[in-house]
């Protein structure tokens, strides 16, 4: 069963059983300081629901995000590896791949090509 949300408009959230699945619905570019620390402490407040162990990113909708965007990224996989969770991409494009492995964070989380692929990896 899925439900979906929204958090500020950038992003809709979604929960599959006992995962978080965060969407980002616009390309994540430098984006103002203060809203994009807003989104970011709305998503990681649901970390904090006892019944969610695992996070997927699918960055279908995306083609492209910045440094704040990478920033959120590294501590929503903090707060998920302090509980001994998992995160894992889906989605990615070639562009946000490149990134990721620019920055070496490819090494952090597994980068699926699906979604249902990236449910499994979480759950491994």
């Amino acid at each position: 069963m899925s439900q979906t949300a929204t958090a500020s408009g950038m992003f809709e959230i979604e929960q599959e059983g006992d995962t978080l699945i965060v969407v980002p619905a616009v390309d994540l570019r430098e984006l103002d300081y203060q809203r994009s620390e807003d989104w970011a402490r709305k998503i990681l407040e649901l970390l904090n629901d006892t019944g969610i162990k695992n996070v997927v990113l699918d960055l279908h909708k995306t083609d492209y995000y910045g440094s704040t965007a990478l920033g959120f990224f590294v501590k929503l996989w903090k707060r998920v590896g302090r509980r001994n969770r998992r995160m894992a991409f889906c989605n990615v494009s070639e562009h946000e791949k490149e990134i990721l492995q620019i920055t070496k964070l490819d090494h952090l989380w597994p980068i699926c090509s699906s979604r249902i692929e990236a449910l499994e990896a979480v759950k491994e």
